[in-house]
């Protein structure tokens, strides 16, 4: 397949860096061992589909791996509830082929388009985080391209310090070959889903706390420019798989019907910072506010719908102009609600520009130690990179969320210091001694890698 080089960004499109970018399927093993055997000194990375906002899936001035593979190769187990897919398969065509036979993945992101081993190293996570964890608490075996081009079965049972390292490892231990996940049985393609308005941050938290566990599926969009007495204030989602029953008799006809549409895309050039600013998103978050019900209970809503709104809109990341975007997501456990209020408290005070904001609410973590998500909040803010002031803020709310006892997602990230990694995992040691097990010489590196200070 293709070698050339290529400038490669995140979803974000901040950090440029060329690199040698190499297309590969996971299911030739022998050619990919080939293309680590012919790294430069700069070494390697994977790459899926770039949907990383950040520089996790860029190595300047080294190797990219691209994996392709397909999703008529996954390998449904309808007795055990399980996949086998192909580390280089995404979301959307896994949907396609999963929906259609009754069975859901056991968490997407707010997109689809997203590859298998992409969610496995990011450890990527949902709506319904409090009640089925991340991605990788999901994942019951994987094989892994090891630097020295062996592969090693990896499962929570085998080689468990290994497993744990990969979920969550940003793609530094190896590439991931193929994973079996498990799945969820559906009825319908549809969801159930109740909404309501929500006028203010403690009313936003109680509301969550008290009845999230009710719902398999929990979101709030938070207008993160509201202040004073409408600090916080939201738009609540909560959702179930909806069964047949449920349907109204045009989508009952054919309940498991799945045919998610990209409506527009965005074109290449938007000129100057977009048309994303102060003004615009001002008025947005107050439309999307009074738009939304007051409380609505049980509407049909199909996966796209509630699950990827976004997907609709191709290559909608070239809203925010040429200079691109960051997203700032950040995590602080149950019993620092007081410092959550006030990151939102001096995001407003700043006047930075975010229609992309949203809040949920994390249950238990799993053993890997660069997993993001464990017990608490989650925080998420989209912004212009050419905002004033932008980086200065972003560096003062790391303080407060790090001396909350909380972190940031490493997926998202392009800005934070290794002194910030280091505070916000304290396993980040253990995780370097395996990973230096397995790659003694630092074949698998990234521009994220060489950023923080991981290896």
């Amino acid at each position: 397949m293709a070698i050339e080089r290529v400038t490669l960004t995140g979803w974000g499109r901040t950090a440029p860096s060329a690199a040698t970018v190499i297309e590969r399927s996971t299911r030739d093993v022998g050619a990919l061992v080939d293309v680590i055997k012919s790294f430069p000194a700069r070494g390697g990375i994977a790459r899926g589909l770039g949907r990383s906002y950040g520089d996790p899936a860029q190595n300047g001035g080294g190797a990219v791996v691209v994996l392709r593979d397909h999703a008529h190769e996954a390998v449904i187990d309808h007795a055990a509830g399980t996949a086998t897919v192909p580390a280089g398969v995404n979301l959307d065509e896994l949907l396609r082929v999963l929906v259609p036979r009754g069975w859901f993945v056991p968490v997407t992101p707010g997109t689809r388009f997203v590859t298998i081993g992409g969610a496995i190293a990011s450890d990527i996570h949902g709506k319904n985080h409090h009640l089925d964890g991340s991605f990788g608490s999901n994942v019951e075996r994987l094989s892994l391209l090891l630097a020295d081009g062996t592969v090693r079965e990896l499962s929570p049972t085998s080689d468990p310090a290994l497993f744990w390292a990969t979920v969550g490892g940003m793609g530094l231990t190896g590439i991931i070959l193929d994973a079996t996940i498990r799945l969820l049985p559906i009825t319908t393609s549809r969801l159930s889903v109740d909404t309501e308005r929500v006028g203010d941050l403690d009313t936003l938290l109680a509301t969550m706390e008290s009845g999230d566990r009710y719902f398999r599926y929990s979101v709030a969009w938070i207008d993160p420019m509201a202040r004073g007495k409408h600090l916080g204030r939201s738009v609540l989602t909560r959702a179930d798989h909806a069964t047949v029953d449920e349907l109204p008799p045009k989508h009952a006809v054919d309940p498991l019907a799945y045919h998610p549409r990209q409506r527009i895309t965005v074109p290449p050039l938007v000129p100057g910072p977009g048309v994303i600013n102060h003004t615009t998103i001002k008025v947005f978050n107050e439309l999307w506010y009074r738009k939304a019900p007051r409380r609505r209970v049980g509407h049909i809503e199909s996966i796209p719908g509630f699950f990827h709104p976004l997907d609709m809109v191709g290559a909608w990341n070239r809203l925010y102009g040429r200079a691109g975007f960051l997203q700032y997501q950040l995590l602080v456990p149950f019993g620092a609600e007081d410092a959550l209020r006030e990151v939102l408290e001096r995001f407003a005070a700043s006047g930075a520009p975010s229609f992309l904001s949203v809040l949920k609410r994390f249950g238990a973590g799993n053993p890997a130690p660069l997993s993001f998500p464990a017990p608490g909040w989650t925080l998420t803010v989209d912004v212009p990179t050419a905002t004033p002031g932008l980086r200065e803020l972003f560096h003062l709310l790391d303080d407060l969320v790090l001396d909350a006892g909380g972190r940031h997602y490493l997926a998202k990230d392009a800005h934070t210091t290794p002194e910030a990694i280091r505070r916000g995992y304290p396993r980040l040691d253990e995780w370097r001694a395996v990973r230096e097990s397995v790659d003694p010489t630092g074949v698998w590196v990234s521009d994220l890698a060489r950023r923080l200070q991981l290896c």
